[in-house]
């Protein structure tokens, strides 16, 4: 047990913290919503009936679409785009998707190898772009996720102000699910390359996603 807890801690981790975090985001916005809710005249509802509301889930969704973009895209961009100094680039020798011997791909492969590292055809093909395929396809189901949930509270929302409700095309263009889609992206952009960059200059001794203490600034793909 104690190896499994050293050998999976990162994932352990952040796990307990997503789930601790998701339980405050309900218990918060659940008080938030009974607040509005008796400040319109309407009756407060309970927590279980809250979680399963549109409101709740448009708001989840929202957040897990733009982190599934960031890495989706940081995934993609790293292949081919360079931060010189940064340990989360590439150098300027090995961009683009390299070959097979530094991928260690189809006679290249180890002993160790995955097995579709060294099947060839379709197979090597699909698992050498698998990670950024399954982000991407996280990042879909998300945003089709959020866009579904916000039309039902958007449509909830025009029938108690006694508008009309819309469709989910009309929804789609709307402000307010580009209002919700766009303060999300701007930030995970903003993260990424605020990260990208302040590991160019900055140290965080012991971690792999910075260069070791002592590393000139423009040392570029050395992890710490």
């Amino acid at each position: 047990m104690k190896r499994y807890l050293r050998d999976n801690g990162l994932a352990l981790a952040f796990g307990a913290l997503f789930l601790a975090s998701l339980l405050g985001q309900a218990l918060a916005g659940h008080a938030d919503f009974d607040s509005r809710a008796l400040a319109h005249g309407a009756e407060p509802i309970s927590l279980l009936d809250y979680v399963t509301s549109s409101d709740f889930a448009v708001d989840v969704a929202e957040n897990w679409q733009s982190e599934y973009l960031q890495f989706f895209l940081y995934i993609f961009a790293t292949v081919w785009l360079m931060q010189r100094g940064s340990p989360e680039s590439k150098p300027p020798d090995r961009l683009g998707a390299e070959n097979d011997r530094e991928q260690l791909v189809g006679k290249y492969t180890k002993v160790s190898s995955p097995k579709w590292a060294r099947a060839g055809g379709w197979r090597t093909a699909v698992f050498s772009r698998s990670l950024g395929f399954v982000m991407a396809g996280l990042f879909l189901l998300s945003l089709l996720a959020q866009s579904i949930a916000g039309l039902s509270a958007y449509n909830a929302s025009q029938l108690s102000d006694f508008g009309d409700p819309v469709t989910w095309l009309t929804y789609l263009g709307s402000a307010d699910f580009w209002n919700r889609t766009l303060q999300n992206w701007q930030s995970e952009f903003l993260a990424i390359g605020s990260m990208a960059v302040f590991s160019v200059y900055l140290r965080q001794r012991g971690s792999p996603e910075s260069k070791p203490v002592g590393a000139p600034h423009d040392d570029t793909n050395d992890g710490g």
